[in-house]
């Protein structure tokens, strides 16, 4: 049994949620292993990050972001608003949470009040998941041809980078 791990690192864009394509980091990650018959498994850390696997779109808009995902994202804002001020849509986050984020010595989490305001990165987040897991069969993961890895960062409030795990195993 061998288990390999490594990390692919993202930055955000900070104004609109993010979508990173690692597939090929992944295949890569693959590789290096030398799994010839396992799993593979992709997991963010982050909790208003996602992990997706979904058809790669040729199309792009101004932006550089697929058709796929700016439908995606229009019918996302539709039900669940970006979170612009508090005491709006969301109840998150309490005057507690507010306190012990502000009390955080962390220099990757400045004491900014405007960056917590992401209730709705934390739901989207929620809602689609923090990992997905992908069979290896001869060496090659099983995704199909148009099939894409994306790594998502819902958060829209700062640019950052983020951290995606990826832990293969197999023989």
């Amino acid at each position: 049994m061998v288990i390999y791990q490594d990390t692919v690192i993202t930055t955000s864009n900070g104004s609109r949620p993010s979508y990173h394509n690692i597939t090929d980091q992944v295949k890569e990650i693959v590789a290096k292993s030398g799994v010839k018959n396992g799993i593979v498994v992709v997991q963010s850390p982050h909790t208003t990050c996602s992990v997706i696997f979904q058809e790669y779109v040729h199309d792009t808009d101004f932006n550089g972001d697929e058709f796929l995902q700016v439908d995606l994202n229009r019918i996302l804002d539709r039900i669940i608003p970006r979170e612009l001020t508090e005491n709006t849509d969301y109840r998150y986050p309490g005057p507690k949470h507010v306190a012990f984020l502000m009390s955080m010595n962390d220099p990757k989490y400045p004491p900014d009040p405007a960056t917590i305001l992401n209730g709705d990165a934390h739901i989207r987040g929620s809602l689609f998941g923090a990992s997905e897991t992908f069979t290896i069969k001869d060496s090659t993961m099983q995704t199909g041809t148009v099939g894409y890895i994306y790594f998502i960062d819902w958060d829209q409030n700062r640019v950052r980078d983020r951290k995606c795990h990826v832990l293969v195993m197999g023989e």
